[in-house]
Order: C-alpha cells, then sequence, then structure tokens
C-alpha cells in the first residue's frame, strides 16, 4: 500500500495544478476581453481598425475573448510552474511581470511586423496599439496575481494555517 500512495499524491497534486491553472485562465481571459470591449469603443480606437481597414469591431471581441484565454493561460502556467523563481514577494506584480514579457514578445511577434505593413502614419499606429495592449495586459496580470492570492488564502484557511 506504500507504493500507491505516492503516486495518488502526484495525481492529486496534478489535479489541484490545472484546478488553479483553469480557474487564473478564465479570470484572465475574461478581463483581457472585457478591455478589449471597453477599449474598442473609444474614438481612437475606430481610427486605428480604419487604419487596419479588414478589422471589424465584432472580430476584435470574438478573437479577443480566444487571444485573452490563451495569454491567460500562459501566464497563469508559468506562475504556478515558477512561482518562487520570479523575483518579489506579491503575486500581483510576479504576474504583471510574466504579462509584460507575454506582451514584449507579442509586440515583436505581431505588431513591429504589422507595423511595416502600414501606411506613413505606422509608428503613430503602432504606439495606439502598444498603449490598447499595455493597458490589457497590464490588467490580465493584476487580476491573475489577485486571483491567485485569493486561491491561496482560501487555501489556506482551509487548512488552518
Amino acid at each position: 500500500m506504500e507504493t500507491r500512495a505516492p503516486g495518488r499524491r502526484k495525481r492529486q497534486t496534478s489535479y489541484e495544478f490545472y484546478k488553479k491553472l483553469f480557474k487564473l485562465t478564465i479570470g484572465g481571459g475574461v478581463v483581457f476581453w472585457i478591455t478589449t470591449i471597453l477599449t474598442s469603443l473609444l474614438p481612437i480606437a475606430a481610427e486605428y481598425r480604419a487604419a487596419y481597414s479588414n478589422w471589424g469591431v465584432q472580430t476584435v471581441w470574438v478573437d479577443s475573448l480566444f487571444v485573452g484565454l490563451i495569454i491567460g493561460c500562459i501566464v497563469s502556467y508559468f506562475l504556478l510552474r515558477f512561482f518562487d523563481k520570479i523575483p518579489t514577494n506579491n503575486p500581483i506584480l510576479k504576474s504583471v511581470i510574466l504579462s509584460f514579457i507575454i506582451l514584449f514578445i507579442a509586440t515583436i511577434l505581431i505588431d513591429i511586423p504589422r507595423s511595416f505593413q502600414g501606411s506613413g502614419d505606422a509608428l503613430y499606429y503602432f504606439l495606439i496599439g502598444v498603449m490598447f495592449n499595455l493597458v490589457r495586459f497590464f490588467i490580465l496580470g493584476i487580476v491573475i496575481g489577485y486571483l491567485y492570492k485569493r486561491i491561496k488564502r482560501l487555501k489556506d484557511e482551509k487548512n488552518g494555517k
């Protein structure tokens, strides 16, 4: 019977990990989506979408949910997996750091190449896009960190710590 206990404990730990990952991913993805909807209602967002004429507001709203879930999953996974290796003790700050790293990578892979396809105002629209993304990624990081903190606090209360 002693040989079964470690396997069961590992499976239970894995289940807890994925349960936390799911909660953090959903929270981050939904807040990313809501932030996208709110920022897309701004007049400058309409100008930004017009510069890239193949985008409609409904496309942005639907796509941002899936993108938010993907980004939320990546940030949540690295927060859970490498929590102790990220400098600072505050989980909110840790998740904001991770979301800014993902923002930096997304800017290099998506926004910079897209700015070369634009018109003479490419730098202007590039900066607008970066500002929108900065807000979305920052709020995503705050929410994931807050949810992590809340999940940990509830777990500690449950365990009597």
